[in-house]
This record gives structure tokens, C-alpha cells and sequence, in this order.
């Protein structure tokens, strides 16, 4: 299927009034403190952190050879530490969010080879089909269907789908180590067959071989380096690595899921003249969530993903600065009568997951209710 772009048809000129009019007030906060929207000293720190979180383990592993066991706890460590860096550092700097600078954007934006992906595929699958097409059914490919696991009420149900939220978050801890493995070659060749990818012939060979000599490289550094050159067993960075691989994917993918996968969210679709009758800014608002506002820890480690609807109305912003923002964003949307969606609590959002995907997996009339 090619890719043709949905237009959002804006036919309530006061909802068109609401991002105008929040944009300005959020411009006149930073202009009237006299605050750079992006990162400041606490984002540093926090990037400084996170990366040492995540390299000084290694080293100590290839150092130091520790027992498995201790090992397992390094292992551990570099776990969090890489969904941190991935939600944080990573993701405001491949949306130009971290710094002015181009180049500071451009190289902590490839901390993503860290965790083996490609940014490349990942702007094109998150900055330019999930935000502009949240929830939007066959363009955001971030909440589309993956092997068994059902996340769209209009796609077909299956009858294991009854038992996803069994067997959803054993899923959700391998899907980073596909995205190591296959997920960027597969996507890339999705992409440029659809034309989302508009990169010319000559372009796309240079694009596929940095990806595949990033692939290269990321694999012989986490098991050549450590098994041919430091002498450590195979059999020990192997599951050191699974397991770090899947802690950053089990929270990596429930952070996503907790924002956009959750009760009270909208998953459109296109009309046949492939246009959505909405404004774009009341569609993002429509099909994503915010949670634990208030938990200044969970804003910290998960990058400000706790305040998505903050986040996809202003992608350039730091995610440091999303707790002021909320109070202008809320404040504007209930004067506009536009809903704002937010779960209180960690497990509230965690909760209104299970409960959405226990639904998606029902019968499709009520797929078709909540869609």
C-alpha cells in the first residue's frame, strides 16, 4: 500500500481557536521567564547519569569480569539505565528538543545505536507517522498490530487475542531485542516500497550500508569485544544481555502503550477522501494520555513521556519543562472545552492498559464502540 497523506479538516472554527491561542500562552511563558525550551542544566546532568548508568557497568563487566551473578546485577543496571537514556536523551534529541545546536541533537540522538536501532527509521516511524497521525489506523505503525498482540479495535480479532493481556507483557520485554535483530531492515524496505521514505536510489544504499555497519558494530561490541578480546563466556554476556534487553523492553513499551493504549483514547479512521474531520491539535488531544503528573520520580527517569499530550502538541520542547507546561495546557483545554486526558497514577495507567487490551481482543462490535 503506498503511503497518500490524511489531511485533518478543521470544521469548528472555536476548537481551531484552542492551539493558536495555547501556543501563544506558552510562548509568552518562556519568553516572560526568560527560559530557553530547551534543555537546561538538570537535563544534563540527568543525560550525564543516564549514559555513565549505562557504560560504566559494561566496562566493569569487560574489566573486572565479575561473577554471573554479579554480572546479572551490571546487566541489570545497564537495563534501566538504556530505557532511560532511550525515553530522555534520545528521544528529545531526535525531536531538536535537547539543544539549538544541530550537531548536539544529531549525536545524542544516536545514543539510539546503543539500544541497536537506527534513527533514521525511527524519525520517519515516530516523528513523522505517529505524530502526525496518532492512533490514526494504518499510519501510526507505533499502535499497529505486532505478531499476537492486538493494539487497533479496527483490525481483525483473532481468538488468542482473548489472552493478550497474559501473555502481552512477556512480548513487550523481546520487542527491543527484534529491533536489535530485524526491526530496521524490515522497516526500512516497509518504508521505502510505500514511499514514506522519499530518499532517492543512491541515498537509500548509502542509508541501508550506516545502517547495517551500525548492526556490525553494536553486535561486536556487546559480544565480540567481551568474548574474543576479554575472554568472557558466551554463554554469560548472552544472558546478561537478554536480560537487559528485556527490562528495557518491558519499560520502553508500557510507557509507550500507558499513553496512548489506554481507556478513553480514539483510534480514527480516514475518511474516503482519506481526511479527518478534526482539528489536528483536538486530535492529539483525543488520542493521548498523560500519568502520574505529580510523581516527580517517574517524570525524571521516563524523559517527560508522562506528559504526552504535552509532549505531542510541542515535540521541540524539552520534556524538563512539561510540568509548567501541563498547568497552561490543562488550564487552556477545559476554557476551550477540549478534553484533557490523564491518569493520576502509575497504576491507574497501567490498569486502563490491561483493561484496553482486554477489549481489543473482544468482539469486534465492541472493538467498533471504542474505536
Amino acid at each position: 500500500m503506498m503511503f497518500i497523506p490524511v489531511r485533518f479538516v478543521d470544521k469548528d472554527k472555536d476548537k481551531a481557536l484552542f492551539f493558536a491561542t495555547l501556543r501563544k500562552r506558552v510562548d509568552s511563558y518562556f519568553k516572560e521567564n526568560n527560559i530557553s525550551k530547551h534543555a537546561n542544566s538538570t537535563m544534563v546532568v540527568k543525560t550525564i547519569i543516564l549514559i555513565s548508568a549505562y557504560l560504566l557497568p559494561f566496562i566493569a563487566l569487560l574489566v573486572f569480569t565479575p561473577s554471573f551473578q554479579i554480572s546479572l546485577i551490571l546487566w541489570t543496571i545497564m537495563g534501566f539505565a538504556l530505557s532511560g537514556i532511550g525515553m530522555s536523551v534520545m528521544h528529545d534529541a531526535n525531536h531538536g528538543a535537547y539543544s539549538t545546536s544541530h550537531k548536539v541533537n544529531y549525536w545524542l540522538g544516536h545514543t539510539l545505536n546503543l539500544l541497536g536501532g537506527s534513527v533514521f527509521n525511527w524519525k520517519m516511524q515516530h516523528n513523522v507517522m505517529h505524530h502526525t497521525y496518532t492512533n490514526v489506523h494504518g499510519y501510526d505503525d507505533d499502535i499497529a498490530d505486532k505478531l499476537i498482540l492486538k493494539f487497533n479495535p479496527h483490525t481483525e480479532v483473532k481468538w488468542y487475542h482473548k489472552l493478550q493481556v497474559v501473555y502481552a507483557f512477556f512480548f513487550y520485554g523481546i520487542l527491543t531485542l527484534y529491533w536489535a535483530l530485524l526491526k530496521d531492515f524490515i522497516q526500512f524496505n516497509k518504508y521505502t516500497k510505500q514511499g514514506v521514505n522519499t530518499a532517492t536510489k543512491e541515498q537509500n544504499r548509502i542509508i541501508w550500508f550506516k545502517i547495517f555497519l551500525s548492526k556490525v558494530i553494536y553486535w561486536a561490541v556487546i559480544f565480540a569485544l567481551p568474548v574474543f578480546v576479554f575472554h568472557i563466556p558466551f554463554m554469560e554476556i548472552l544472558w546478561g544481555y537478554l536480560l537487559m534487553q528485556f527490562i528495557s523492553g518491558i519499560v520502553l513499551t508500557v510507557v509507550f502503550q500507558l499513553a496512548h493504549t489506554v481507556e478513553g483514547t480514539t483510534h480514527p479512521l480516514p475518511n474516503t477522501d482519506m481526511t479527518i474531520e478534526n482539528n489536528w491539535a483536538v486530535h492529539q488531544m483525543n488520542t493521548t494520555v498523560n500519568f502520574s503528573r505529580k510523581n516527580k520520580w517517574i517524570s525524571w527517569y521516563v524523559g517527560g513521556l508522562n506528559f504526552q499530550v504535552e509532549h505531542h502538541l510541542f515535540p521541540t520542547i524539552c520534556h524538563v519543562h512539561y510540568p509548567q507546561v501541563s498547568e497552561i495546557v490543562k488550564a487552556t483545554a477545559i476554557e476551550f472545552g477540549v478534553p484533557y486526558l490523564e491518569n493520576e497514577t502509575f497504576m491507574d495507567a497501567l490498569k486502563s492498559h490491561c483493561n484496553a487490551i482486554i477489549k481489543f481482543g473482544e468482539m469486534p462490535k465492541l472493538n467498533e464502540a471504542i474505536g
